[in-house]
C-alpha cells in the first residue's frame, strides 16, 4: 500500500524509469517540480504535469511541448507510466488517489531527484536554513567560469542559467538541499554543504535537537567516501561537524580554524570585496556583486567547492565577481520616483535583519523602507519575539497580511499585532492597493525600497510605476 510517506531508493526508480515512457507531474508549476519537468522531456519521456494555477514557469513548460492541466483531476494521469508528486500534495488529492488504486510508481519529488543525482560524478547538495539558493546559483556560476560544466537544480532562477536549472555534462551536479520535512535526506551528495543552522520549519521540526540530528543524517549520507563543507562561524553547524565525524573543509570569518577564511573586507556601497585565505595562505581576492556581508559566507562556500572540484583559483575569483545573484535574493528591480526597488525572498528574522543591514550599508541617503509579507501563521507565531526584532536597520516598515501557504490556523497571531510589536515606525496595511497608495506617494529620491516575503508579495510590483531600466548592480 502506497501512502504519501513511502519511498523509494535510486534502483527500484531506475527499474521503473527503464520501463517507463511517460511521466506526470502533479504540482508542476513549483520551481524545483517544473526543473524536473524539464529535465525529463528532454531525456526523451513524454512529459506532463498539472498545477492550480497558470505562471511564467508553467507557460515556458507548455513552450517546450509538455502538456499542462490547471485543475486537478483523476482523468489527467492516463497514459501515464510514472507519476511524481510534491510534500504539498495530499494523498486524497485525485491523481494521487488514481494513481496509488491503478498501481502505477508513485515517486516523490526529492526521491526522483535522489536518482536523477546518482549519475553524476560530483554531487553537490547545498544545505542550510539560509543561501541555499543564492550560493547554488553562485557556484554554478563559478564552475561555469572554471569550464566545469555543472548540471544545477535551484530553488531560485539565475542569470547565468537563465532559469532555475541548467543541463550541463556528467561530472558535476549542484543542487539545492531543502531540509523541509527532511527532504534533503532522500538525495545522494558526496559533497555536503551546510552553511547555517538556526530553528525554522518548526511546523515540522519539534525544535533546534531534531533539527541538528537531520542535519548530521545529511552530513552522513556524503560519508565514507565524500566530503562535509561547513561554515565555521556557526556554533550549530560546528556541533553537526563533530557528530558527523567526517572530512571536513571549514569556511568562515571569525574562526581562526576555518581552512577558508574571509580576511580584509571593505564595503563599498553595500559591496563586499576581499581576500581569500586557504589554510592561512592567500588564495585570491574576491569581489563580489552582490550585496551584503551574508554573501561572504555563500562566495566562501562556493570557493570551497569549487578547489574541491579542481577548478583553479583565478577561475573562482572571476566566476564570483560574474555572478549577479538570483532572483528575489535581494534583487535590484529598478527605481521609483528616485528610489531604488529591491525584490527579496526573507521570510525568517535572520534573512530579514541581513537583507536590511546590507540595504542600510549603501551610500545612498535617505530612508530604508521594508514591506513584509509574513509566511504562514505557523512560524510567525513561532518565532514572533524574533520578527519583532528583525527590523532594527529599517526606517519604516509596512506590514501586509499574513500569507498563508498551509493550514488556516491564525495560531492567536496576526499582521495587525507584529506591526503593534515592531513600534511606531511600523504600520499594518491591509490591501495590497493601500500598500501600493503609500509608496507611489511617499517615496524620495535616495529612498532604498526593499519588498520582502515568500508569498504572492511580488504581484505588488505590478501596481507600482518602477523604471527597470535601473536593474542590477550601479555600474
Amino acid at each position: 500500500m502506497l501512502t504519501e510517506n513511502t519511498h523509494f531508493g535510486p534502483r527500484r526508480i531506475s527499474v521503473w524509469m527503464k520501463e517507463a515512457k511517460s511521466v506526470f507531474f502533479i504540482g508542476v508549476g513549483g520551481i524545483n517540480m517544473s526543473s524536473l519537468a524539464h529535465l525529463t522531456h528532454i531525456a526523451g519521456y513524454r512529459t506532463g504535469g498539472s498545477d492550480r494555477t497558470e505562471s511564467e514557469l508553467t507557460r515556458r513548460l507548455e513552450s517546450e511541448g509538455i502538456e499542462i492541466k490547471y485543475r486537478h483531476d483523476a482523468e489527467n494521469i492516463a497514459g501515464y507510466d510514472v507519476i511524481v508528486y510534491t510534500v504539498a500534495i495530499p494523498p486524497e488529492n485525485p491523481e494521487y488517489a488514481a494513481a496509488a488504486a491503478a498501481g502505477l510508481p508513485l515517486i516523490s519529488r526529492a526521491d526522483y531527484l535522489g536518482y536523477l543525482m546518482t549519475r553524476y560524478k560530483n554531487r553537490i547538495g547545498i544545505s542550510g536554513m539560509h543561501g541555499k539558493s543564492t550560493c547554488t546559483t553562485m557556484c554554478a556560476q563559478v564552475f561555469i567560469e572554471g569550464g566545469a560544466d555543472p548540471t544545477v537544480m535551484s530553488g531560485a532562477e539565475a542569470a547565468s542559467m537563465n532559469g532555475a536549472y541548467r543541463i550541463g555534462g556528467p561530472g558535476n551536479f549542484i543542487f539545492e538541499a531543502c531540509e523541509y520535512m527532511d527532504s534533503f535526506l532522500d538525495f545522494n551528495p558526496s559533497i555536503a554543504v551546510v552553511l547555517n543552522i538556526e530553528p525554522e520549519h518548526l511546523d515540522y521540526f519539534s525544535g533546534i535537537e531534531q533539527i541538528k540530528d537531520s542535519f548530521v543524517a545529511f552530513a552522513r549520507i556524503a560519508a565514507p567516501d565524500g566530503l562535509l563543507v561547513a561554515n565555521a562561524d556557526d556554533e550549530n553547524v560546528r556541533e553537526v561537524v563533530v557528530r558527523a565525524g567526517m572530512q571536513t573543509i571549514t569556511f568562515g570569518i571569525r574562526s581562526p580554524e576555518a581552512t577558508f577564511r574571509a580576511t580584509n573586507i571593505v564595503r563599498e556601497n553595500g559591496y563586499c570585496s576581499f581576500d581569500i585565505m586557504k589554510r592561512d595562505v592567500f588564495f585570491c581576492h574576491a569581489s563580489l556583486s552582490v550585496l551584503g556581508l551574508h554573501n561572504v559566507y555563500n562566495a566562501l562556500a562556493a570557493a570551497a567547492v569549487a578547489d574541491l572540484c579542481g577548478i583553479p583559483a583565478e577561475k573562482i575569483a572571476a566566476g564570483l565577481l560574474a555572478f549577479t545573484g538570483a532572483k528575489r535574493r535581494l534583487e535590484r528591480i529598478g527605481a521609483m520616483r528616485g528610489a531604488v526597488i529591491f525584490s527579496d525572498y526573507a521570510h525568517h528574522p535572520t534573512e530579514i535583519r541581513a537583507s536590511l543591514e546590507s540595504l542600510s550599508h549603501m551610500g545612498t541617503e535617505g530612508e530604508v523602507i521594508c514591506v513584509f509579507q509574513p509566511h504562514t501563521y505557523s512560524r510567525t507565531a513561532a518565532l514572533f519575539d524574533e520578527f519583532a526584532d528583525a527590523f532594527g536597520f529599517a526606517d519604516r516598515v509596512l506590514i501586509t497580511d499574513i500569507y498563508a501557504a498551509r493550514g488556516t490556523e491564525d495560531y492567536g497571531v496576526s499582521s495587525k499585532k507584529l506591526a503593534a510589536a515592531i513600534g511606531d515606525k511600523a504600520e499594518y496595511m491591509d490591501s495590497m492597493e493601500k500598500t501600493a497608495a503609500f509608496l507611489n506617494s511617499h517615496l524620495l529620491p535616495g529612498d532604498k525600497v526593499v519588498i520582502m516575503g515568500a508569498g504572492d508579495i511580488d504581484k505588488l510590483f505590478s501596481m507600482l510605476d518602477i523604471d527597470p531600466s535601473e536593474r542590477g548592480r550601479p555600474s
